[in-house]
């Protein structure tokens, strides 16, 4: 069974409320229907749908109609009114950027997560999340990971793996790596109910290159042991030594997680994006992401080159992380 059927077994009958505010886009429609559908969530559409498909059973909000949108709007202003929002900006905001509402819907209690991305950048969908959801209470940071699943691939958990920050977090420094590796082992449990094993990637194994950024990586796996001696973590390694048992023998044959990490955690944003897009385009794996993680709610992003299955992917990853 393919590994995102697991995930979407497993959420079937939550009946979370997960909101898609672009209904411009007729692969976010054909996702809903398809989710629906399936018994995955209770999709809440934000706005005229663009395209002539069945939705007639499903909760569609006009932002300039709703009854809501007064009492969001006046709930919008006071979270943000220190920042200089007026009552009638933050009513303008709700009507023209859907985004905003979706937020308000799950801050509000509404809604449960949000699925977004597919024709907006990234930074349109996570600002009014980070705004608005803000990061949990215990979390240093918000980082992004994609779930990637190879097929017919030994490596990793038969194939599945977090890759992370493939998608937020630019250029995080030793401490931000350490809270990201911990936020992603923590992540790839919630998710396959397996042992996370987490390597800190690097263009160096176990001090065979010198430079400051290898020097990053080797503080960030010190700083993340200590702080999470729950979970095998090891760096820093190359990505061969990583995940290919012969190479991780010959390159760290003392290392416990060489040659079998599951969770991948890159030097910086270049890395995982330009990572996950290899293996998504050559070895023909699925990527669903970018996901949150440290959110107080799931909001999540799309890539604007998903398809259909992508989006409802997500939609299951942001139903388990809301049963969580």
């Amino acid at each position: 069974m393919d590994f995102i059927e697991t995930i979407k077994n497993r959420i079937k009958g939550t009946n979370k409320r997960i909101v898609l505010p672009e209904t411009m886009d007729e692969r976010v429609l054909k996702a809903t229907r398809q989710a629906t559908d399936e018994g995955l969530a209770k999709i809440i559409l934000i706005g005229k749908p663009q395209y002539d498909i069945d939705l007639t059973d499903i909760d569609i909000i006009y932002p300039d109609e709703d009854v809501l949108t007064n009492e969001l709007s006046q709930k919008l202003y006071e979270l943000r009114k220190d920042k200089g929002m007026t009552e009638d900006e933050a009513y303008h905001l709700l009507v023209t950027d859907y985004m905003y509402y979706a937020c308000m819907l799950v801050k509000c209690g509404y809604a449960d997560g949000v699925v977004s991305g597919a024709c907006h950048s990234t930074s349109n969908t996570l600002r009014p999340a980070l705004q608005i959801i803000k990061a949990q209470e215990k979390a240093h940071l918000v980082s992004a990971f994609f779930l990637v699943c190879v097929p017919d691939c030994d490596y990793g958990a038969n194939g599945v793996f977090i890759f992370a920050d493939a998608g937020l977090v630019q250029n995080p420094t030793a401490e931000e790596l350490a809270f990201i590796s911990g936020s992603s082992a923590e992540t790839f449990k919630l998710l396959t109910n397996q042992e996370p094993i987490v390597a800190m990637l690097s263009h160096s194994t176990k001090g065979s290159a010198k430079h400051p950024d290898v020097d990053k990586v080797v503080s960030a796996t010190m700083l993340a042991k200590q702080n999470y001696p729950q979970y095998q973590i090891d760096g820093e390694l190359q990505l061969d030594a990583a995940i290919v048992p012969k190479v991780a023998k010959m390159k760290a044959p003392d290392s416990q997680v060489a040659g079998h990490a599951n969770v991948l955690i890159f030097p910086d944003l270049d890395a995982g994006n330009i990572g996950y897009k290899l293996v998504e385009r050559l070895a023909k794996a699925k990527a669903y992401g970018p996901i949150t993680q440290g959110m107080a709610k799931p909001i999540n992003d799309l890539s604007r080159g998903c398809n259909e299955d992508d989006i409802v992917g997500a939609i299951a990853i942001t139903c388990m992380q809301a049963s969580r």
